[in-house]
C-alpha cells in the first residue's frame, strides 16, 4: 500500500471517529440516519422515494374514483422545449385536469399513474385541509383558539398569544430554524430523527405572533400534533375517513413516521399518486366540495386562499400564502398551489378550471425576478397552452 493511499485511510478513519465521537457526546443520534440516506447515497438532501426506508402509516383508499379522461388527451403533446425542461429538471410525473377531465399525462424514469412518491412540504396543504375539518368536526373551535388551550406549555410569556391561525400562516414567531442543508437544523432534526414530540419541546416563542410571515415545518409540525390530539387519531387515520375516502382516491398513500406507531410527519412525506395529489387542487377549487358533497367548510376554504395580512421579513406586505397554500398571481389570473422543494406541485387556476400536477427530483427556482420559483410559472403555462389550442 502507497503512503499516499495509507495517509488517505488514516485521514477517512480520523473523521469517522470524531465525527462518531462528536454524534455520541452531542446527543444527535438522527445524524448517523441523515448521513446513510442522503450523503452515503450522493445526494445532499432526501429521496423522493426516502418512504421505502422510513416507518409509515397508511391512508386507504375506499372508494376509488377514476378520473374522467378527455378525447383531447390522446392529442395533447408537449413541445420539443417543454419535454427537454422536464428532462432538465427530471420529472416523474406531469398531469394536466380541465374541466376535471384527464387532458394530458407523462410519467417518466419508470413511474406511472400508480406509482406513489414523496409529497415533501405539499403536506402542508393537506394538514391545513385537515385543521379545517377538526373545526368542523367541533374539535378546534375556529382558527382564533389559543394554542395554549391544547398545550398548556404555551401558556406563558408570548405564546399566550399564539394562535391556530398563527400556525396555518406561518406567523408563530416560534424560533424553528429552517434550514435545507444545515444537518443541525429543524426540517433535518424532523425528518431523520425519531421523536417529534420531544423535538418540539425545544422552540418556543420569540416574537410577538401574527405579525411577520416567516414559513418553518416547525409551524406545521405544531398543528398536526395538535389536530391528532383533538381528534383522537392519527393523521393517517383522520386522512383515511374524511379526505382520501370521501374525494375518490385510487390508492392507498403512506404517510411517513418518526417510528414505527409514531407520529406522522406533518411537515412532509405523504407519499401518493399524481392523480391522487390532483384531487386535492380540484377540492378546493370547488370551495371545499367533492362532486357536490361537502368535505370542509367552503368559508374556511376561501380564508385558506387568500393572503394572510401579515407581513414579510423586508416589512412588505406578504400576498403569497393563505391557510398553509401558497398564493400567485401570473398573465392577469390568480392562481393557488401546494408546493414541495423539489418541484412537487398542485397548481390550482380557478379561473381556468385547470388543475396541473408536477412530481420530480430537481427544481427550477430561476432568476428571482418571481414571488415563486420560475417553474411555478412554467408549469403553469404548460397546463394554460394545453386548453388554450
Amino acid at each position: 500500500m502507497s503512503d499516499r493511499i495509507k495517509r488517505s485511510a488514516i485521514i477517512s478513519l480520523t473523521v469517522l471517529l470524531v465525527g462518531h465521537f462528536l454524534i455520541e457526546t452531542t446527543g444527535h443520534h438522527y445524524l448517523y440516519k441523515t448521513i446513510s440516506m442522503t450523503l452515503l447515497e450522493g445526494r445532499l438532501g432526501p429521496s423522493i422515494q426516502e418512504y421505502r426506508a422510513m416507518p409509515s402509516r397508511e391512508i386507504s383508499a375506499w372508494h376509488p374514483q377514476p378520473w374522467p379522461r378527455s378525447t383531447r388527451a390522446e392529442a395533447n403533446r408537449l413541445t420539443e422545449s417543454e419535454t427537454d425542461y422536464h428532462a432538465q429538471n427530471q420529472s416523474v410525473s406531469f398531469l394536466v385536469i380541465h374541466h376535471d377531465s384527464i387532458i394530458y399525462e407523462s410519467y417518466w424514469d419508470g413511474f406511472n399513474a400508480d406509482s406513489i412518491s414523496n409529497s415533501f412540504s405539499m403536506s402542508k396543504s393537506i394538514v391545513g385541509l385537515l385543521t379545517g375539518i377538526a373545526i368542523d368536526e367541533g374539535k378546534i373551535e375556529n382558527v382564533d383558539k389559543p394554542v395554549y388551550w391544547y398545550m398548556p406549555q404555551y401558556r406563558e410569556g408570548l405564546g399566550e398569544e399564539l394562535t391556530i391561525k398563527h400556525l396555518l400562516t406561518m406567523s408563530s414567531g416560534i424560533d424553528f430554524d429552517e434550514h435545507y442543508i444545515n444537518p443541525f437544523a429543524f426540517p433535518a432534526k424532523a425528518n431523520y430523527g425519531d421523536n417529534l414530540e420531544l423535538l418540539l419541546c425545544d422552540y418556543s416563542v420569540t416574537e410577538k405572533p401574527g405579525e411577520r410571515f416567516h414559513y418553518k415545518s416547525g409551524n406545521t409540525q405544531l398543528l398536526g400534533h395538535i389536530i391528532s390530539d383533538v381528534m383522537r387519531t392519527s393523521l393517517s387515520d383522520m386522512a383515511t375517513k374524511h379526505v382520501w375516502s370521501k374525494i375518490g382516491a385510487e390508492k392507498f398513500a403512506l404517510w411517513s413516521l418518526d417510528h414505527e406507531d409514531g407520529m406522522e410527519k406533518a411537515f412532509c412525506c405523504i407519499n401518493a399518486t399524481a392523480r391522487d395529489f390532483a384531487r386535492i387542487g380540484k377540492l378546493y377549487k370547488d370551495h371545499g366540495k367533492w362532486n357536490g358533497t361537502v368535505v370542509v367548510d367552503s368559508t374556511y376554504v376561501a380564508a385558506s386562499i387568500m393572503p394572510s395580512g401579515t407581513q414579510n421579513l423586508d416589512g412588505t406586505v406578504c400576498n403569497t400564502y393563505g391557510y398553509q397554500w401558497w398564493l400567485g398571481h401570473h398573465a392577469q389570473s390568480d392562481f393557488f398551489f401546494m408546493r414541495g422543494i423539489k418541484g412537487q406541485y398542485v397548481l390550482v387556476s380557478p379561473q381556468h378550471d385547470l388543475v396541473v400536477v408536477r412530481l420530480g427530483r430537481k427544481r427550477d427556482v430561476g432568476s428571482g425576478e418571481h414571488p415563486h420559483p420560475d417553474d411555478v410559472y412554467t408549469y403553469l403555462e404548460m397546463g394554460k397552452r394545453m386548453i388554450e389550442e
